[in-house]
């Protein structure tokens, strides 16, 4: 496995530590804790698809599994926007994390299209 590969897994395991760690820190009620359910599934998963795409067989299944990545991340993007947006956390505070996200994004987003093209 390339070392690129080795450092995304890690990159991806650490944001969905800090998206459980989020989770955690978010206020008691029930919106709150709705869009922070949704966070909590798409944010980690972009780490375990990641894994999965990693394990790809051919071509075609990587780019597959690159296309669930990009969904999960982009998703991700989605509820900690959102999450701003309700006024339960600040864009200061979630700063940080969105754009990790967003990079994050960039990154699986154009990896799955130069795997889409066959480079």
């Amino acid at each position: 496995m390339p070392i690129l590969a080795e450092e995304l897994k890690a990159r991806t395991r650490r944001f969905a530590v800090r998206i459980v760690r989020l989770f955690r820190a978010l206020p008691k009620s029930d919106e709150a804790r709705v869009l922070g359910k949704q966070l909590l599934r798409s944010g980690t998963s972009v780490a375990s698809n990641y894994r999965a795409a990693c394990r790809a067989r051919s071509k075609a299944e990587f780019t597959a599994k690159m296309g669930i990545v990009v969904e999960e991340c982009d998703e991700t993007v989605f509820w900690l926007e959102l999450l701003v947006d309700a006024g339960i956390f600040s864009s200061a505070k979630l700063a940080p994390l969105l754009q990790e996200a967003n990079q994050l994004l960039a990154i699986f987003a154009a990896s799955q299209r130069t795997a889409k093209l066959g480079r």
